[in-house]
């Protein structure tokens, strides 16, 4: 009886171990960045300024592309694509839409394109 019990413990930790102990995954491959940053932010198209140091940009995926959202009367964002640079922080990639760079807890935006300008400096 006490070999049973023992054999049966044994199996019982062998099945814990390999079940606690599942592949790690990188935080990257779950889109950690997608979310809502909360900073200063500003836009200038021509004429037209706005500045908040209180705005905020929700990130958003669709596909392989991210979308930025402003609010306070900013346009969007959209269609970005972005490629690694270090340890889980990436920075935007493609025509016209480069100078981004993110991570799980800061984004910086200084985008200028047809004439406008966008700017972030936001943490979550």
């Amino acid at each position: 009886m006490k070999k049973t019990v023992q054999i049966f413990s044994m199996l019982l930790i062998a099945l814990t171990v390999m079940v606690s102990c599942k592949k790690d995954t990188d935080p990257a491959d779950k889109d950690f960045f997608v979310g809502t940053y909360k900073g200063t932010v500003s836009y200038r198209n021509g004429e037209t300024t706005i500045n908040s140091s209180d705005g905020k940009v929700t990130v958003s995926k669709v596909g392989e592309t991210y979308n930025f959202y402003f609010g306070s009367n900013i346009p969007d964002i959209t269609g970005v694509k972005f490629e690694k640079t270090g340890d889980n922080s990436y920075v935007s990639v493609g025509s016209g839409l480069t100078g981004i760079s993110i991570d799980a807890s800061n984004l910086k935006i200084l985008v200028v394109k047809d004439g406008q300008t966008w700017t972030a400096n936001c943490t979550r």
